[in-house]
């Protein structure tokens, strides 16, 4: 969770003690949020807790997709496996 306090800096500040900024991120798993001309310009995070970023988006993409999928069911928009199944084989069967 970003702490607005503590993880806003300037990007000067950034340049001046990027040592410190390192321990920093790698310690609270926090990102900064760095300025330029007192504008919120990047943001900064260390590699592990971008992959957990990462791995929660990916993780919230599939949930919508499910909650879709399960609307779709409750609406009856979607055809059980078995009748779709028996339609492709009296397709192939009729090609043959």
């Amino acid at each position: 969770m970003l702490d607005l306090n503590r993880d806003i800096d300037s990007l000067s500040n950034f340049k001046r003690n990027t040592p410190e900024f390192l321990r920093q991120l790698k310690e609270s798993g926090h990102p900064v949020v760095l300025t330029i001309n007192g504008k919120a310009e990047l943001v900064v995070q260390d590699s592990a807790s971008y992959q957990r970023l990462l791995e929660l988006e990916e993780k919230a993409e599939r949930m919508e997709a499910l909650q879709a999928s399960l609307a779709d069911m409750k609406a009856g928009r979607v055809i059980p496996a078995e009748s779709m199944l028996a339609e492709m084989r009296q397709i192939l069967a009729e090609k043959q």
